[in-house]
């Protein structure tokens, strides 16, 4: 697959022009006809989801549980969210005219255009036919765009998008990075991009040209913060569970940890011990449970946090084994660790969980308030009035109290960043507002 033939900047503009020509029919579909396309795309899915496993599997190694939850039941879920609720959607939102009650007035939610969606790397096919049955569902051609490092499911994702969609609404491309930066050059109505915030800088430079809107969905370091009177066994099973998924490597996933200094070894036993039960056999790491390191440079990267983590002192409370050979990193905790560590600069990104200790809680909010603004924030306690000054206090895309990830999971509340962690959101009516202008409409009376 690696071989792929390379889409010409000429072929890009074809289709763009095809799809520019054909987004005013897509436009005036009714919700039938978006439901119709919804269906056909969830029953393309589910007849190729063994087919998905094997290529997803052949690009990140990923344990077979998590594909078919992640790129095969979460993407036909998404989907059928999407065709349960469009009519709803669709509806024009009536507004009362302040001026002349014989006036009538309404918000129409309308398709932005032709749309570009970037996917990422580490769920490549359901964070791009996530964003795809928006866009489908709010009336939008597309130009889609897997990652180059996920050549196999690229394939087998442009092979589910051409048995249901013609180019001039949907088309999807393979390719190197030359392709996605041609693409970048076009001037879309919408860019939706999933990854990292370095290069989510660059499409937003590149939608600035042509002054195309933007969702941006990045990413970040995302804080824990463990109250005194916190269950410190939930935390760590929370925490080992939170690390084993995809290796780490989610947008979403804990990055360090802050924790009172009294329960620092109750967490690090607990999570060594939960990394143990879920993941070793007789002292031996079962692989198959968890996603390698996407590729080596990623992998040199994380090695190279560590090492500087330890070298300045940081103790290895669990785990620290790395196997180049395959690209494995064993779920690690490291606590002593202060800021000035690599570490705590940069997302890690890796199933790799640094924890500081903290004596007063305004130290922590100082130091969350002091960075940029995280996709994610966690908060372990039982007292109310800590988690609501937390909140106050802080800003964050989204937060979990006394859990993970379940922010992210319900699809009736928005999931994105805020600043240096995104711009936008979506999910479920959230990401049919994102593929939607909100036009107004005001009529007198005749």
């Amino acid at each position: 697959m690696t071989g792929a033939p390379q889409t010409t900047t000429q072929e890009l503009q074809r289709i763009f022009e095809l799809q520019t020509e054909n987004q005013w029919n897509v436009k005036a579909s009714t919700a039938e006809q978006r439901k119709e396309k919804l269906t056909k795309l969830k029953a393309a899915v589910e007849a190729h989801a063994d087919d998905i496993v094997a290529a997803v599997q052949s690009d990140t190694r990923k344990p077979e549980a998590e594909i078919r939850m992640t790129e095969v039941g979460g993407v036909m879920g998404n989907i059928q969210l999407n065709i349960d609720n469009l009519e709803e959607w669709m509806k024009p939102a009536i507004v009362q005219p302040s001026a002349n009650p014989d006036d009538k007035a309404k918000i129409v939610y309308e398709a932005r255009g032709v749309c570009l969606i970037l996917g990422p790397w580490n769920f490549p096919l359901g964070l791009t036919f996530g964003p795809l049955a928006a866009a489908i569902a709010a009336g939008n051609c597309a130009m889609v765009k897997l990652t180059d490092l996920c050549p196999a499911t690229a394939a087998m994702a442009g092979k589910i998008v051409r048995s249901v969609f013609d180019e001039n609404e949907v088309a999807l491309f393979e390719g190197e990075v030359s392709v996605a930066e041609a693409l970048l050059e076009l001037p879309f109505n919408h860019i939706f991009f999933t990854g990292s915030p370095r290069v989510g800088k660059i499409v937003m430079n590149a939608a600035a040209k042509n002054l195309s809107s933007v969702t941006l969905e990045l990413g970040g370091k995302s804080p824990v913060v463990v109250d005194e009177g916190a269950d410190i066994d939930k935390v760590a099973a929370d925490l080992a569970q939170a690390k084993q998924f995809n290796g780490g490597q989610a947008c979403i996933s804990p990055d360090y940890v802050f924790v009172k200094e009294d329960k620092k070894d109750a967490l690090a036993k607990g999570f060594a011990a939960r990394v143990k039960e879920n993941l070793y056999a007789d002292g031996k790491l079962q692989k198959e449970n968890i996603a390698q390191i996407v590729n080596k440079r990623n992998f040199e990267r994380v090695k190279g946090m560590f090492d500087d983590a330890v070298a300045k002192g940081a103790t290895v409370a669990a785990g620290g084994e790395f196997e180049e050979s395959d690209l494995t990193v064993h779920p690690t905790m490291l606590t002593d660790v202060t800021p000035q560590m690599k570490i705590m600069q940069d997302e890690i990104f890796a199933p790799v969980i640094p924890v500081m200790t903290y004596e007063s809680l305004d130290e922590v909010i100082g130091y969350i308030e002091a960075r940029d603004k995280p996709l994610a924030l966690y908060i372990y306690s039982k007292d109310q009035e800590m988690v609501e000054k937390v909140l106050t206090r802080t800003s964050s895309g989204g937060v979990t109290v006394n859990g993970v990830f379940s922010h992210y999971l319900e699809n009736k509340l928005p999931f994105g960043g805020v600043n240096h962690s995104g711009i936008g959101s979506y999910h479920g009516y959230f990401g049919f507002k994102a593929f939607s202008h909100e036009r107004a409409v005001y009529m007198h009376k005749a």
